[in-house]
């Protein structure tokens, strides 16, 4: 038996972008016309003041702005701690600041629970990842490629398959389309910064990516603790010694191949196979 992802697909694609900037507006119009799901991780003690003028299309939201944005819309508000500091150079207790209070504002601010997170900076060591569990931080992201398409052994490390300006994102695209059933499922990880597009004039990548990748049928679009939360009720499902009967005691519904095919394991149910 193996993991299949949401109604029995086996290839999934979930974006990450960092720091809530305004550039975040045009790509969630672009995520939504193709159908794919962003973790937006956000920094809540550098939000623009209200009162602020623009003089042009740029910097942080206003959290008037970023509440109309990230609310109800079917995306993540993640942490990526309160002010965005290199965290390995700070001590224990400023570490457990930047993130509880940046957990505790994104909860007042959007209704929602954060447990997910991107490190700032790319920063983090051993220490760092102590505190972070200690913290109730269930997955973090880095900003190491690996160009492939696995789910991460240790989702306090989740490394991404690429940055959007990885001169190979197009070739990793349709290698992860094209892909057959290989044995295990798959999944697709963008991350990036919506600044860069303006910064580069490159809102084209963005664009041509996700018109290849979304609307499709045979692929999950996620937010990243939606994978999560997915692949952590598949790990908990009991099974009898013979593997033959299949108990999930989760709050959501899972999905698995074995010999005789695609099944369900729905929220309480048990299966015999």
């Amino acid at each position: 038996m193996r993991m299949l992802l949401k109604d029995g697909k086996d290839k999934v694609v979930t974006l990450s972008y960092d720091d809530g900037v305004v550039q975040d507006i045009r790509l969630s119009e672009i995520a939504k016309k193709y159908g794919l799901k962003i973790t937006f991780n956000i920094n809540t003690g550098l939000y623009m003041q209200e009162n602020a003028k623009r003089d042009k299309f740029y910097g942080r939201l206003k959290l008037s702005e970023a509440q109309k944005l990230y609310l109800n819309s079917g995306n993540e508000v993640a942490v990526h701690t309160l002010t965005h500091p290199f965290l390995v150079k700070l001590s224990d207790t400023e570490i457990i600041n930047e993130v509880m209070t940046d957990r505790k504002n994104i909860l007042k601010q959007y209704g929602c629970t954060a447990n997910g997170m991107a490190y700032p900076q790319g920063s983090y060591n051993d220490r760092v990842i102590e505190i972070l569990r200690k913290c109730g931080i269930a997955y973090s992201r880095t900003t190491k490629s690996t160009e492939n398409f696995e789910f991460p052994t240790d989702w306090i490390t989740l490394h991404p398959t690429c940055h959007h300006n990885n001169p190979k994102l197009m070739e990793l695209a349709e290698q992860f389309v094209q892909g057959k059933r290989l044995g295990r499922s798959r999944m697709f990880y963008l991350w990036g910064h919506s600044y860069e597009f303006d910064d580069n004039d490159n809102w084209d990548i963005i664009e041509d990516f996700a018109e290849f990748i979304g609307n499709r049928g045979d692929i999950w679009y996620a937010t990243n603790i939606e994978v999560y939360n997915y692949v952590m009720a598949y790990n908990r499902l009991k099974k009898s010694p013979d593997s033959r009967r299949i108990f999930n005691p989760s709050i959501i519904d899972v999905w698995a191949l074995d010999e005789d095919g695609v099944f369900c394991i729905k929220s309480g149910e048990t299966v015999s196979r």
